[in-house]
Order: C-alpha cells, then structure tokens, then sequence
C-alpha cells in the first residue's frame, strides 16, 4: 500500500529581495501602483459585502490589506517610544525620519478574526461574508492601510509585503509564532 503525499499549500511570492533594494526609499509607491492596490482592496471588500458569490480573490485581496497591517504594527524596527517601552512597530517614512505604526482603530484583530471566519465559512460550503461587525473592522483596516501607502516609501511597502510573505510560508509550514491565527478544520475531529 502506498502512502499519500500531504498536499502542501504554496505561498505565492511577489516581490524578491531584489524588487526591495530597487525601490525607492525615498518616495511612496507610484500613483498607479497604490491606486490598483487599493482598488483591488475595496472592490473585494464590496464584493464580500454584496456579490451574489464573492470569489476567493475577493477573500484573499482583503486578507492582504489586513495581514499587511499586522506586519506593519508588529514586525518594524524595536525602537522605544515616548513612555520608554520598546515596540516593534517603527518603520521609516518618506523622509528618513522613524514613524510608529499604530492600530490607529484598535480593530485590526478584529478584523483577523472576521477574515478567518469568513474562511472557515467557506469551509463548510457557504459563501465568503463578513459579519457586521467584521465589515467595519476590515474598513477601518484598509482606511489605515491607505493612509500608510501615501506616508511610507516604496522599499518599506515592499519589505512589508516579503515579511507579510514569509509569516504565511511559516504559518503554512507549521512554524508559527504564539500571536499567529491558526485555522483548525474542527470537522476532522467530530
């Protein structure tokens, strides 16, 4: 008798290390580029909102937008802040200067957990959607992510997406970190 393979789910890549130190670390993303991304966000957070079948890239594009927010609040520069307590969320802006991201809505969490249910949701056959609650979080997520792409350099958005990459490899592969959302298929155990 022969062993099945485990299917392994691969982790597209977008930008390599060499997109990154070609960027800009001076200037934002081009116009373009931040209006197709951010087009893209919002068209998924209304097809999940209103489309008869939202498709899995509707999922996956506001999935990004909130993955890549919880890099930017947690995977940056450990600097100290004000208080004295070292955080790693500083991040460099346009100008050189050091800038602390914050979860500015206190939603980004929220809005975790809201993507992740709506995966589950799809799961067990039933269509990608947000609760009211997860719509609004993942709102004020992409209304802060669209504020960082017009403050931070293009290198800064580049290296957050590669590092937004490598913890969903990691996550994928099994190696995950304590503050990493999980999602268990609990059916396999009833």
């Amino acid at each position: 008798m022969t062993q099945r393979k485990k299917t392994r789910t691969t982790v597209l890549r977008i930008y390599s290390h060499i997109d990154e130190m070609m960027a800009s670390p001076h200037q934002p993303l081009s116009p373009e580029r931040r209006r197709h991304q951010l087009t893209r966000m919002w068209q998924g957070l209304r097809a999940i909102e209103t489309a008869p079948q939202p498709s899995h890239d509707d999922w996956r594009v506001c999935g990004d937008a909130v993955n890549l927010m919880g890099t930017l609040v947690s995977h940056g520069e450990a600097r100290p802040d004000e208080q004295g307590t070292i955080t790693a969320n500083w991040w460099r802006d346009c100008a050189g200067d050091w800038v602390q991201i914050h979860d500015s809505s206190k939603l980004l969490m929220d809005a975790v957990t809201a993507i992740t249910a709506a995966g589950i949701r799809k799961l067990d056959s039933g269509p990608f959607r947000l609760d009211a609650a997860g719509i609004q979080a993942v709102r004020a997520v992409l209304e802060d992510y669209r504020d960082l792409l017009d403050l931070l350099p293009a290198r800064t958005l580049i290296r957050a997406h590669r590092l937004t990459e490598k913890r969903i490899a990691d996550i994928f592969s099994g190696r995950c970190r304590p503050h990493d959302v999980e999602i268990v298929d609990l059916r396999a155990t009833a």
